[in-house]
């Protein structure tokens, strides 16, 4: 048997071999293609080639994510989320790199299980939290810093690992600063400041580095003593704010004594002033009038003079009960009566008519005179 010539075979059908082989026989005269007369193998390699071109040649990028492409390891372009081509055969190759998405770095401690409660550890992380602060103490302070990837090709390309770089610069940042401060500034009320400052900083430095990340937010998760001190250090706090609970218990004392006392001295020394307000315009009055009831008098002496002796005898007798009169030239002695009889009987009619008794007491004593 001739191994360039086949045995023939039965026709089977529209979709045989056979006519599959011809009509390759005579694609390959029309084109002047290699020889495809070698058995189906020979096909079926050529249509694998041809789907490792086509597939080669389509990327899919992600929504959170952009295609960076190399043609020969030199950048050429950017491409968006969804499907794209590029040339095969490793001319052009893609680097996909997380662009819509924060990406978290810890310090101090890591994370080992994240979900509602999440699980971190500590231990083996303790030379990342141990820092010097300001006033030579030891603090224990984690922090975690969220960033995004701002450009790409910076990213890729300008900086050789980005994110060794940035837990470099986070870390240095955060010692710095705490070493600028006090102790208890660091536990207590500064951590929201050092956060911010820390931010500030990480940022202008990454963005002197060129390294394409944009950092989001610096966040101090926990900010504490040493564990060989911690006892310690929860008494002097409680102190201190045992200090601060009779600080305020004495200025609410002092709040409610001072500012009373210091209205009532007011209150003395504006009646005072009134007071003596009073007096001052009452002499004036009284000078005025004198003045003016001398004016009169100097016009009239005799009437002014028995005006004023009325008058003085009506205001004397308003403020009396009765007016007796003794006759001189009685020589005997007057009957004897109950004067306390008296003046119980003549009361009510006092309350009816003072006034008019007055004036008629009055008239008696200018008869009498």
């Amino acid at each position: 048997m001739e191994w360039n010539n086949p045995p023939p075979r039965k026709p089977q059908g529209p979709d045989n071999i056979q006519d599959l082989e011809e009509a390759l026989k005579n694609l390959r005269r029309r084109i002047g293609g290699p020889d495809f007369n070698k058995g189906p193998f020979l096909v079926l390699g050529v249509v694998f080639f041809l789907a490792f071109i086509a597939l080669s040649s389509v990327y899919t990028i992600e929504p959170q994510e952009t295609g960076v492409i190399q043609r020969f390891g030199k950048f050429v372009r950017t491409s968006d989320p969804g499907l794209h081509f590029k040339i095969p055969f490793g001319v052009e190759r893609v680097r996909k790199v997380v662009t819509g998405r924060v990406l978290q770095r810890e310090y101090g401690y890591r994370t080992v299980q994240a979900g509602v409660r999440s699980r971190f550890t500590e231990k083996g992380y303790e030379e990342e939290s141990g820092m010097l602060s300001g006033d030579l103490n030891v603090v224990d302070l984690q922090w975690t810093v969220q960033y995004k990837v701002q450009d790409p090709v910076l990213y890729l390309f300008h900086v050789e690992d980005v994110e060794a770089t940035l837990d470099d610069i986070s870390e240095s940042v955060v010692r710095r600063i705490v070493g600028n401060r006090y102790s208890d500034e660091v536990l207590t009320v500064g951590r929201a400041s050092i956060a911010d400052f820390a931010r500030k900083e990480m940022q202008d430095i990454l963005d002197q580095y060129a390294t394409g990340l944009q950092i989001v937010t610096v966040k101090l998760q926990n900010a504490n003593p040493p564990e060989a001190v911690k006892a310690a250090f929860n008494e002097v706090n409680e102190a201190r704010q045992e200090k601060e609970r009779m600080i305020n218990d004495a200025q609410q004392a002092y709040n409610d004594k001072i500012p009373k006392a210091m209205g009532e001295a007011r209150q003395v020394v504006t009646q005072a002033e009134g007071y003596a307000l009073d007096r001052v315009n009452r002499a004036k009055g009284d000078a005025a009038r004198f003045l003016d009831i001398l004016n009169e008098y100097e016009k009239a002496p005799d009437v002014t003079r028995r005006r004023m002796y009325l008058e003085s005898v009506s205001d004397f007798l308003a403020k009396v009960d009765h007016v007796f009169i003794m006759d001189d030239s009685q020589k005997n002695l007057l009957p004897l009566f109950d004067l306390n009889q008296k003046r119980a009987a003549t009361a009510p009619l006092q309350s009816r008519s003072g006034a008019g008794a007055a004036r008629t007491d009055a008239s008696a004593v200018k008869d009498a005179s």
